[in-house]
């Protein structure tokens, strides 16, 4: 997602003065106080004179980010106009009132609506194709009187006449879940404060299980509560900090999964959901490196595993009482070339998701009879799952997408192989697929590794070079699959190229492209970036001087790290809440994610990888030398990385750099890691975006090309 800052902020904070002298050369940035502290690790010292930033309620730190925003609203003051016309563009091409496709779960059709003029979704039912409507939740209600909203999650019981839903209106990831009676719409007086939006219904209608948080924001506890109930009792509690526990449903019903997963190992524990007050038992004890999913199927289970060397993953079976890992036989074995990311139980067959050549498939595996898979369209494609909440059902439901293609909802019948297109994503105005093309290419990187690049243009543009626009994240094993986004057609139209880089680090070849781009390995991920820019100006499809690159959280240490190695090869970065002081950060166990996250990145308490992310770490590699054109966000709230951290990099690179080249940074003070919430105000986000890269590049339109 991107964040940026809103039309509404830009205009009333251009009114507000940048507290520092103007002078004959225009207005100069705030200039961020030094204050001595030293961090000292394996003998090594590491000055860090913004530390100070870190305390939020030190009213010099809001003053320093008000005065940032305040800089930024100056120096962008020029763009209201063109931020202005993207905006009206890219929102004339939604149509704002709309349906869902409905979703079958037993008696109900589920589908969610929109209407012109209200930000959010409206949540309802009705029984058959035509029953009345039943309003479940309306977003655009509960967000009154608040500038955030964000309802983490919502559940109606197995009997449908409860609904538990997760509201929080900070940003911080912090949730308060609340109960409304849906045969009568009467709200319950339960509510429970402070957790995650991680529950689910017991099989008995009245039982909520949930998660909480610990004073890091890690998933570290599952309690139980019984509507009616004051006292809400412990069920499990993750006691290894480099661990986070869930709770969920099989999609059997049958079962309550409460799972711990750590970034390289997991373990679940069982309950019958017709039991919430039963025994948990191990389904198998976690091994150090053995990652595994469950999916339950009848008289057996199915289990997503890596065991036994399966980098790739295979899927194996096991029966419901002997669950340990030594009773589990080969049901798909492991491959070479192709990844198991992925598998879904329903009562005569599964569907197993497999990433072949970075290409997602879906392979239907029936209890009886040959396995084949769901031919696409295009060579090109994204698909994933999704809103199959029929269990015993002869039918799969997925979204399919491309570069080219909107977002599309699928019916497929897993005998007759009948496919039903249920509804394409409807883009306003002149759009036709058929003006937009798309590709794969590929970059050969520094150490002869071939990795691709997803491509989408205009049909008619001519021979290069044209300003093109580069984005990765090449992070945590995900991948990112080429999709459509209405947006990207005014970069488009624009006669930009769009690029997305599938850089080791993320899962787009399978797992071992991820575990190539981390821990010793990561630089790989920033070298990959580099040279696939380095290969877009050789190939002639664009010049550095019309290279725009951006990318955020653990994208955003990716710009930060290759702005610092090769600030030549980009013309204008943007770093979209990057995680970019990562020894500090890592070192920090107090600080979100931290401790979960030392089997991604290493643990930096060992001096090995101490010297390692030491030297990549893009806050302690700033140094004198000529930057890019750089637009950076944060967010005061922001539970993943810390609004300091994009903060105290800004202030050092104002520090440090030797060029002119404008250098802006934007505080959401109101919201966290996802920026504004709401449809307007995530189009605005990117409006402002796109604006800012347009004026950096001063790209012409496509008729001068």
């Amino acid at each position: 997602m991107y964040r940026f800052l809103p039309v509404a902020l830009l205009l009333s904070c251009a009114k507000t003065p940048v507290p520092t002298a103007p002078t004959p050369d225009g207005p100069q940035p705030p200039d961020a106080t030094q204050k001595e502290h030293v961090h000292t690790e394996h003998g090594v010292d590491r000055p860090d004179p913004y530390h100070w930033m870190r305390d939020r309620e030190n009213p010099e730190v809001i003053a320093y980010l008000e005065a940032e925003n305040a800089y930024t609203a100056l120096m962008t003051e020029h763009l209201v106009g063109a931020q202005k016309e993207l905006y009206d563009e890219m929102l004339g091409r939604i149509q704002e009132t709309d349906d869902t496709v409905p979703i079958a779960d037993g008696p109900w059709l589920y589908y969610d609506r929109t209407e012109e003029g209200k930000p959010y979704p409206i949540h309802c039912r009705r029984k058959g194709e035509e029953g009345d409507e039943q309003v479940l939740l309306d977003e655009n209600a509960l967000a009154e009187g608040h500038e955030y909203l964000d309802v983490g999650d919502w559940a109606v019981s197995p009997n449908h006449n409860q609904l538990a839903y997760a509201v929080d209106f900070t940003g911080r990831e912090v949730y308060a879940i609340h109960f409304l009676d849906l045969e009568t719409s009467e709200p319950h007086a339960d509510t429970i404060e402070g957790v995650s939006a991680d529950f689910t219904w017991a099989a008995d209608n009245e039982t909520l299980f949930y998660g909480t948080l610990d004073d890091a924001l890690r998933h570290h506890k599952i309690w139980r509560h019984t509507l009616g109930e004051d006292e809400d009792i412990e069920v499990y509690e993750e006691t290894d900090n480099q661990y986070s526990v869930y709770v969920e449903r099989s999609a059997s019903d049958a079962y309550l999964y409460i799972s711990s997963w750590s970034t390289l190992t997991t373990e679940y524990r069982l309950l019958k959901a017709d039991d919430p007050k039963g025994d948990l038992r191990v389904f198998s004890e976690r091994e150090q490196g053995h990652e595994y999913t469950l999916a339950h199927q009848g008289d057996r289970f199915l289990i997503r595993s890596n065991g036994g060397g399966a980098t790739n993953f295979k899927v194996m079976s096991a029966g419901l009482d002997a669950t340990d890992s030594g009773s589990w036989t080969d049901l798909i074995p492991h491959r070479d070339d192709v990844t198991v990311e992925g598998v879904s139980a329903f009562a005569d067959f599964l569907v197993v998701e497999e990433r072949d050549n970075g290409v997602v498939e879906l392979n239907i595996v029936p209890n009886a009879g040959d396995a084949h898979r769901v031919d696409q369209p295009e060579g090109s494609f994204s698909v994933r799952l999704r809103d199959n909440e029929e269990y015993e059902t002869d039918s799969i439901r997925f979204q399919y997408t491309s570069m080219v293609t909107p977002k599309s909802i699928v019916d497929y019948d897993v005998t007759s192989k009948e496919r039903t297109l249920r509804k394409e994503e409807p883009v306003l105005g002149d759009f036709d697929k058929a003006d937009y093309v798309t590709e794969r290419i590929w970059a050969t990187a520094r150490d002869g590794v071939k990795v691709p690049m997803s491509v989408v243009k205009r049909a008619d543009l001519g021979d290069g070079p044209h300003p093109a626009y580069l984005y990765a994240y090449g992070s945590y094993g995900a991948p990112m699959d080429p999709s459509f986004r209405s947006t990207r057609l005014s970069l488009l139209d624009r006669g930009f190229v769009f690029v997305i880089a599938h850089i080791r680090g993320g899962g787009d070849l399978g797992r071992g492209w991820y575990e190539d781009g981390k821990f010793f390995e990561k630089k790989n991920t920033f070298n990959d970036f580099i040279d696939c820019g380095s290969h877009l100006v050789d190939a002639g499809i664009t010049t550095s001087d019309r290279l725009a690159i951006a990318g955020g959280s653990a994208g955003g240490l990716l710009i930060g790290a290759v702005v610092n190695m090769e600030p030549g090869l980009f013309d204008v970065a943007v770093a979209d809440v990057p995680f970019v002081d990562v020894v500090t950060t890592m070192l920090d166990a107090s600080i979100p994610l931290t401790a979960d996250e030392w089997e991604e990145w290493g643990d930096p308490r060992q001096k090995d990888y101490f010297d390692y992310m030491l030297s990549y770490s893009p806050y302690d590699n700033v140094s004198t030398q000529m930057y890019p054109a750089m637009l950076i966000t944060s967010g005061l709230n922001d539970p993943r990385v810390q609004y300091w951290e994009p903060t105290k990099w800004t202030a050092r690179l104002r520090d440090r750099k030797s060029d002119d080249n404008i250098l802006l940074l934007h505080t959401n003070m109101g919201g966290g890691h996802g920026g504004q919430s709401g449809l307007y105000g995530y189009i605005q986000d990117i409006a402002f975006e796109y604006a800012f890269v347009l004026d950096q590049l001063a790209a012409p339109d496509q008729e001068g090309e």
